[in-house]
């Protein structure tokens, strides 16, 4: 028998891909001995507010530009060119379905593993693929070995810790700096920074 592909999928708005994102998925590639890490910006993020962010296009053109020059790294356009909210157990779904013989690894961070159980139909990606949890300061170890325990008995799975740690970046963080008009130079890809500097993204109406 051949061996699996295996898949990171790295989720979310990206809005914008920084580099805690980039770094999150090479240190996944390598811990998790992935063949490819999938980026999959999402379309109408349903828990999210609209006004704070950028269509859809400019997302995945920041995102193709941040990832463009690592031969591991993807970028798929499904859940945009789906159409209305995002779900990710739709996404996991349409990829197993496209890619039977690939084996996932669905990453999220500390904050999303608390939240999972309100997603929208939880246990289709827990009994679907393997999720992959980076782990930043912030968090008490008990409380997360104990959330990480009672998700892995409700849904019958097993949930893997990345031992790199996360970096404290947050895309929210980046905007503001760029409403305010400081460097996000060190906080981005080189690419990423010039794209929102010459389309002049993030900045208000009124102070442009």
């Amino acid at each position: 028998m051949s061996k699996k592909k295996r898949v990171g999928i790295m989720g979310g708005t990206f809005n914008p891909i920084h580099l805690g994102h980039l770094i999150l998925a090479e240190n996944a590639y390598e811990e998790l001995e992935l063949d490819e890490v999938l980026f999959v910006p999402s379309g109408n993020p349903y828990m999210k507010e609209y006004g704070d962010v950028l269509d859809a296009k400019t997302r995945i053109d920041l995102v193709g530009e941040a990832i463009e020059d690592n031969c591991h790294f993807a970028l798929s356009r499904m859940e945009v060119d789906r159409g209305g909210n995002s779900y990710s157990y739709e996404t996991i779904a349409a990829l197993k379905a496209e890619n039977p013989d690939t084996e996932y690894f669905f990453m999220v961070g500390v904050d999303s593993l608390f939240m999972m159980d309100k997603w929208m139909c939880p246990e289709k990606i827990f009994n679907e693929v393997t999720v992959a949890v980076a782990i930043r300061g912030g968090y008490v170890e008990e409380e997360l070995e104990a959330q990480i325990k009672v998700l892995e008995e409700k849904y019958n799975t097993k949930i893997v810790r990345l031992h790199s740690r996360s970096v404290d970046l947050s895309a929210s963080q980046i905007r503001e700096r760029v409403r305010n008009g400081q460097s996000i130079r060190y906080m981005v890809h080189y690419k990423t920074a010039e794209v929102i500097k010459k389309k002049r993204l993030y900045i208000e109406e009124e102070l442009i």
